[in-house]
């Protein structure tokens, strides 16, 4: 009789062991895979087992912003006349904008030169006055020195007793009155040559009133102080403009920032002149290149209308990121989110 095999009771065969051996080897590694793939794919749990690793950039938001100039016209009142832009338009620097009736002030500027003309005119005349008071003085003295001599020989010629001492008196009395007139004379040179000061000094007013008053002829034209666009016109042909009253208001879109804020943990990881990669949901794809071109030295609390992507704390710092933008896509208003890469803090 064939001999069966025997086995004991309750013992595993060594082919079953082997068995669950690679069974438990198979559940372990898909247990193993499991953990890790949560660990990758749940950032929450990796966080929890590893920590959380340290953030190298954060987010910003918040609006486009651009220099805006108020136009208006300067030290003249008068109906306008030209007003050949509409909101929208884009103008180069030096672009007319605006005039107002101008007829005012050139009359002014017409007196002010009739002026000018009148006293360049009595500038002359003291001139002439003066030569005519210089040879009345220099002919005086010729007339001086001739009575003194004859003064001198009249008194020589008494004491020989060849004249009389009345001849001698008159010489000495057309002496005196010669020295007198030349002693007026000389007071009319002085006063002649004040004369040409004052001229001179009225000549000099006239000549800065009319210059004055050309500035103010051009005031009645109003010309784009840069290039930018026109984003408000607040006035109309006719109505009646003045100094303060607002004509335009004139945005410089080629250098345009984003006004954000910076949470106080953060601060000291961002660095002026930093690059900044600068995003909008007008143009999807499309990043600006700017940089960090102010941090506020004082803390301030968050804005209500401050949307950031980090978790709001109470205290932030404003941040201004000045953008390139030379083909005026980014406009005065336009929400914006900025990428600012953090740098180790202290560097």
């Amino acid at each position: 009789m064939a001999r069966q095999p025997h086995c004991s009771a309750g013992r595993p065969s060594p082919g079953s062991a082997v068995v669950s051996r690679r069974l438990l080897l198979l559940a372990a590694g898909a247990i193993m895979v499991g953990l890790g793939a949560m660990v990758w794919y749940w950032p929450s749990a990796r966080h929890f087992l590893f920590g959380a690793p340290p953030a190298t950039a954060i987010e910003v938001s918040g609006n486009i912003e651009a220099h805006q100039s108020v136009l208006s016209f300067t030290q003249v009142a008068a109906p306008i006349v030209a007003l050949p832009f509409d909101e929208g338009a884009r103008v180069a620097a030096g672009t007319v904008l605006a005039q107002v009736d101008p007829r005012l002030y050139r009359r002014q500027v017409g007196i002010d030169q009739a002026d000018l003309a009148i006293a360049a005119a009595q500038v002359t005349a003291a001139g002439s006055t003066l030569l005519a008071a210089q040879h009345s003085v220099a002919s005086d003295r010729y007339d001086l020195v001739e009575k003194q001599h004859d003064y001198a020989r009249a008194e020589a010629l008494v004491k020989g007793n060849v004249v009389s001492h009345q001849t001698r008196d008159l010489a000495f009395t057309a002496a005196a009155q010669s020295a007198a007139t030349l002693a007026h004379d000389q007071a009319l040179v002085q006063v002649a040559e004040d004369n040409i000061v004052l001229a001179r000094a009225t000549l000099a007013a006239d000549r800065a009133k009319l210059r004055l008053d050309q500035v103010t002829l051009s005031y009645t034209t109003l010309r784009a102080p840069f290039s930018g666009v026109i984003s408000v016109r607040e006035a109309e042909l006719g109505e009646l403009a003045g100094p303060g009253v607002a004509i335009f208001t004139l945005d410089d879109l080629d250098h345009v920032w984003l006004r954000a804020y910076v949470n106080e943990p953060d601060l000291g990881k961002v660095r002026l002149g930093e690059p900044v990669d600068v995003t909008t949901d007008t143009y999807p794809g499309h990043i600006y290149h700017g940089r960090i071109g102010f941090i506020s030295p004082e803390a301030e609390f968050t804005p209500k209308t401050v949307e950031t992507h980090a978790e709001r704390v109470t205290l932030v710092y404003r941040i201004r990121i000045d953008i390139a933008n030379p083909t005026h896509e980014l406009l005065p208003g336009m929400p914006a989110d900025a990428r600012i890469a953090l740098l180790p803090a202290g560097r």
